[in-house]
């Protein structure tokens, strides 16, 4: 019986297969696809040639729901479409060489049963592979445009609020509140220009530029006073040595700072305070924001970065300001990490490389 046959030369089977596809220049090899794919492959085929040698006729369904987990579990190795196709094929040649070399009692029916269950197996399993594929562009894809939208809302509110209190009369039109709608004007027309960019460069942003701290901060605390002022809450700036720089992309870095003072005003208690504040430590500059939400569930700080994760009751936006935070800290050579206060708050640090 193959099924027998190939469970009693699994070992032989994989090692010349393995040397097959470590020869083979396209599609190139991977370690995961020798160290791992080639087993599951054989496998999954042995188990596939189980299911028809225990039925009358081929169960083409059991086989496929087999190849379609099989698919699943190749993307997720990183293997491409064209090794799934060829990995199959290296894989029954060999069995057949292998066969003959022995001469294995193995009828002509056998090896046609062979040849279908590897027709099922590929079929599904590429097909599986594809889906999967399709949803993880798709997912990526709503994720990077939930990104955008989040921030172009980010800069609409600033802008909106701005335009809100220079009609009310409440400060004068040529003050620090105008120069705050001006720049977020400007800020909205850079997001589309840097979108356009993503689009061409696949979201990859190499813009570092020398960055002072202090003016940083200034340029987000005053959007960010109108904010806390419209959410009931108080908002604390400490001074910041003007000494302090880092090197990033100062939009992004700047976007990463509203988007955690938004999530503060968010949950922090009314009439309560929010603090900002900016110092070096070693090679390191962190920039904190401190809140009085009345701090964290246990467990749950880690699950605060993953996009579209939302707390609390409040559940305006989308979900994105904290993971979009830490893509930012990342890309400009840092992290986003964040301190529960049991029963008083969290503090959100910025760290990031102190430039020279």
């Amino acid at each position: 019986m193959l099924d027998a046959f190939i469970a009693r030369n699994r070992d032989a089977i994989i090692e010349r297969t393995r040397e097959r596809v470590a020869a083979r220049t396209a599609p190139k090899p991977t370690d995961g696809e020798l160290i791992n794919g080639i087993p599951i492959f054989l496998d999954q085929l042995n188990n596939a040639l189980r299911l028809a040698r225990t039925s009358r006729s081929i169960e083409h369904e059991a086989i496929g729901a087999s190849a379609r987990r099989h698919g699943h579990d190749l993307l997720a190795m990183g293997l491409t479409i064209g090794q799934v196709v060829h990995d199959y094929g290296d894989v029954c040649q060999v069995v057949t060489e292998l066969a003959v070399e022995q001469r294995a009692p193995i009828s002509g029916e056998e090896f046609r049963t062979l040849n279908l269950c590897l027709d099922d197996a590929i079929a599904e399993a590429v097909t599986e592979f594809a889906r999967q594929r399709e949803r993880t562009i798709t997912d990526a894809g709503t994720e990077r445009l939930g990104a955008l939208a989040h921030e172009l809302r980010n800069v609409l509110n600033v802008a909106t609020l701005a335009y809100t209190s220079i009609k009310q009369g409440i400060v004068a039109p040529a003050g620090s509140t105008a120069l705050v709608l001006g720049r977020s004007l400007a800020n909205l027309r850079d997001l589309v220009d840097r979108s356009l960019a993503d689009v061409r460069l696949d979201a990859r942003i190499d813009r570092h530029d020398r960055i002072g701290v202090a003016s940083l901060i200034e340029e987000v605390e005053i959007g960010a006073m109108l904010q806390a002022e419209a959410r009931g809450v108080h908002l604390a700036v400490e001074p910041v040595d003007p000494a302090i720089a880092v090197e990033g992309d100062r939009q992004i870095l700047a976007g990463a700072i509203s988007n955690l003072l938004q999530n503060a005003f968010k949950f922090t208690r009314p009439h309560t305070n929010v603090s900002l504040r900016a110092r070096a430590s070693g090679d390191h500059v962190l920039v904190e924001v401190e809140d009085q939400c009345g701090g964290l569930p246990p467990g749950k700080a880690a699950e605060l970065f993953e996009p579209f994760a939302q707390r609390g009751g409040d559940r305006s936006g989308v979900g994105l300001g904290l993971s979009i935070s830490r893509k930012a800290a990342i890309v400009n050579g840092g992290d986003l990490t964040v301190r529960d206060l049991p029963g008083r708050g969290c503090v959100f640090t910025l760290d990031l490389p102190r430039a020279a």
